[in-house]
């Protein structure tokens, strides 16, 4: 029997894979809840592990300085040694270097009002500079740490930390602080909050020598070469690390959400939303093919290529595709603005959008394949049986 020469609908594939889609009212729904549901994960889970990432170097990336001195075999920002006072006059030896700030990191002990205990990460900056320092400050002024024993804390931390309101007394280590300011958003990884203070005070809360800290934060000079500048400062402190700032905030990314085992354990559970949403999708396309392939043999019959039955099953996944990542992302963008004042954020840039919906398509399209290799093997004389 000679195939007759096809000639394609005026519709196209698009109506096609829509009434196809839209035949089984409830099978529809059940695909769309699977899509939304893994671009969702993926994208909460995502999200997170840039939130995470911000929010481990986050003191780095404020910090408005070229090169880090930091003790030998420092990992991240939020844990290490002691440098002396004589480090500082070295490095400002160095040509090419302009100035030379210390900056205080150490864990200590915040004793509420009501007696309990909270672990806190005391940052001890220099007033004159201000390298370092609190930012996003809603209250209070930076300049109100020059009062004796004052810190500045982050909004998202104050219930935890037992404060109600500037000027509000607290213990540090045993030691008096008073509340002067706050700021918003400064979140820690640790979940230790920050406490602002100055360098002076951060050394004697902490029981460092009076010629000790823990960085030392170096700023060149304009058009100074950055990589010689830190060369020459390690070659001549010998036993310290001295990194670029955007290499140790990369280093506390990396030490925190790597080294530690967080990040892979998000990268999973965003995988696993992948393979979910692969599954459902998969499943509910090639049943779709399978109810229809009687009209699919009778398309291939009357000559439809097999190019026109696969373009048909594709547009199906893409317009999955296309409505579940459009509710996922709203559902995301939901959960972005309710965590934005909790102390564990989820944060949706640009770039994570488009990478969520080139996953989506991803997803969809290894969804499809399975019905595409169905219909390859199809036999258009089986219509006539």
């Amino acid at each position: 029997m000679q195939r007759r020469s096809w000639s394609a609908p005026a519709h196209g594939t698009t109506l096609l894979a829509w009434r196809n889609l839209t035949s089984d009212r409830s099978r529809f729904v059940v695909t769309l809840i699977g899509v939304v549901f893994a671009v969702l994960l993926m994208g909460v889970e995502l999200g997170l592990l840039v939130g995470f990432a911000r929010t481990t170097s986050g003191i780095v990336d404020h910090s408005g300085v070229d090169l880090w001195i930091v003790p030998a075999g420092t990992t991240n920002v939020d844990i290490a040694g002691r440098l002396d006072e004589r480090r500082r006059f070295q490095a400002l030896a160095v040509p090419g270097v302009v100035a030379v700030d210390p900056l205080m990191m150490q864990f200590g002990f915040w004793k509420k009002p009501d007696g309990g205990n909270e672990s806190v990460a005391l940052v001890g900056i220099d007033l004159h500079s201000r390298r370092g320092g609190p930012w996003n400050l809603v209250e209070g002024r930076i300049e109100d740490l020059q009062q004796q024993d004052a810190v500045i804390i982050d909004r998202l931390y104050a219930s935890k930390l037992g404060v109600e309101r500037i000027g509000d007394s607290v213990e540090i280590n045993a030691r008096r602080a008073r509340v002067v300011g706050f700021t918003s958003g400064l979140r820690t990884f640790t979940q230790s909050p920050y406490v602002f203070m100055t360098h002076r005070n951060a050394v004697h809360y902490s029981g460092f020598r009076a010629d000790q800290t823990t960085y030392l934060l170096v700023t060149l000079e304009p058009g100074a070469d950055a990589e010689a500048v830190r060369r020459a400062i390690r070659e001549r402190l010998v036993t310290v690390d001295v990194w670029h700032s955007a290499a140790f905030a990369r280093q506390a990314q990396k030490y925190w959400l790597i080294t530690t085992g967080a990040g892979s354990a998000l990268l999973l559970s965003a995988l696993l939303g992948l393979v979910v949403g692969v599954v459902i999708v998969g499943q509910t396309l090639y049943a779709t093919t399978v109810d229809r392939l009687p009209e699919y043999a009778t398309l291939r019959a009357i000559g439809a290529p097999a190019a026109y039955l696969n373009r048909v099953i594709l547009k199906q996944a893409a317009i999955s595709a296309l409505l579940g990542f459009g509710i996922g992302t709203l559902a995301v963008y939901a959960l972005v603005a309710a965590t934005a004042s909790s102390n564990v954020a989820v944060i949706m840039p640009a770039w994570l959008v488009l990478v969520l919906a080139l996953l989506t398509i991803l997803m969809c399209a290894f969804g499809a394949l399975i019905s595409v290799r169905r219909l390859v093997r199809i036999d258009p004389t089986s219509v006539f049986a």
